[in-house]
């Protein structure tokens, strides 16, 4: 298959999945009876996809490919499907859901950054109907990074966790949005980082593996740091973090994974973590000098690039609603 024929299909999987009502995860704190009502009820922008951070994600997914590939066969639907998305109701039904007595955590911190991610990529689009877009999500942004901040500022320690909860993944889009964006709110972003991982060493890869996980604690930390040290700094701290890359132990953590059950919404999330290390280890290993590190890592981003790739174009809803995103990730990023 082609990069192209590629593209083409990872549009028409995003596209059927936000499409998609059900099955649906509902993730929903009911105020009264009057909040007993579906997915798109509640959720009128991001309601497909299974869930709403999927949905989101995807709809970034769909923004990014008709951005960069505009006379392409699969841009008028997405634009299309992004047009009856962003319309000044919905996101206002959006916003008033995440402001909701009791909703302060929704979504919060994986949901809330790819909300950034989302409005990050329609700050780049130079066209005048996305313009419109994102002055109709500013809402939902400036709720998003303000909970997000106000979240990891309590925090006395990070969330090392392999899936949504994790603090690591989060702040780096946090990070990027306040980079594109221009936010004020970089510095504090910077500083959580330091906070959080500054004095971290020997980062215990052993451990660094779960049956369910789809981001990697330890590559994603590292991921953060490359971001707010300068290069010398970086390579310092990762020199400490990660001090013995030649060890069986570090050659066995840094080898591919393969799902035992796509069907499964869980058992399938190891070919997400594929694609999120390839995109990982391939920024962390140019943030390096040339060495043997950098080539370490290099090799390892490869074969998960390969691995993760391989697996995105799921049969199983499990896998399809999702995994399109993270390999237009790792393939544009």
């Amino acid at each position: 298959m082609t990069e192209a024929e590629l593209f083409e299909a990872i549009a028409e999987q995003t596209l059927a999945a936000l499409a998609r009502p059900y099955p649906h995860h509902l993730v929903h704190l009911l105020n009264g009876p009057e909040d007993a009502r579906t997915p798109a009820e509640l959720h009128p922008t991001f309601a497909g996809s299974f869930d709403w951070h999927s949905a989101v994600h995807g709809h970034w997914c769909l923004a990014r490919l008709a951005r960069l590939f505009p006379d392409a066969p699969f841009a008028p639907a997405a634009r299309e499907r992004l047009a009856r998305a962003f319309t000044h109701e919905s996101l206002k039904a959006e916003a008033r859901y995440l402001n909701a007595p009791g909703r302060e955590g929704f979504e919060r911190p994986y949901g809330l950054a790819w909300v950034l991610r989302l409005a990050s990529e329609l700050t780049a689009w130079d066209d005048d109907e996305p313009a419109q877009w994102r002055e109709r999500i500013i809402g939902l942004e400036v709720l998003a990074s303000s909970r997000l901040l106000e979240g990891w500022q309590v925090l006395p320690v990070p969330v090392r966790s392999g899936e949504h909860a994790q603090t690591a993944f989060a702040l780096g889009l946090a990070l990027d949005w306040s980079r594109d964006c221009k936010s004020s709110h970089r510095a504090e972003f910077s500083d959580l980082a330091r906070r959080f991982y500054g004095a971290d060493r020997e980062a215990p890869i052993a451990y660094d593996l779960s049956a369910a996980d789809f981001l990697s604690p330890i590559l994603a930390e590292a991921d953060v740091m490359r971001r707010v040290l300068e290069p010398a700094e970086f390579d310092a701290w990762l020199e400490r973090f990660l001090p013995d890359l030649e060890s069986r132990a570090a050659r066995a953590w840094l080898t591919p994974v393969k799902a035992v059950d796509r069907s499964d919404g869980k058992l399938s999330h190891w070919d997400g973590l594929n694609l999120s290390r390839a995109w990982m280890l391939e920024a962390i290993s140019k943030a390096l000098p040339a060495g043997a590190r950098r080539e370490r890592l290099t090799l390892a981003a490869h074969a998960h690039r390969e691995a993760g790739l391989a697996a995105c174009l799921s049969e199983h809803f499990a896998g399809a609603h999702w995994l399109g995103s993270f390999a237009f990730y790792l393939l544009t990023r």
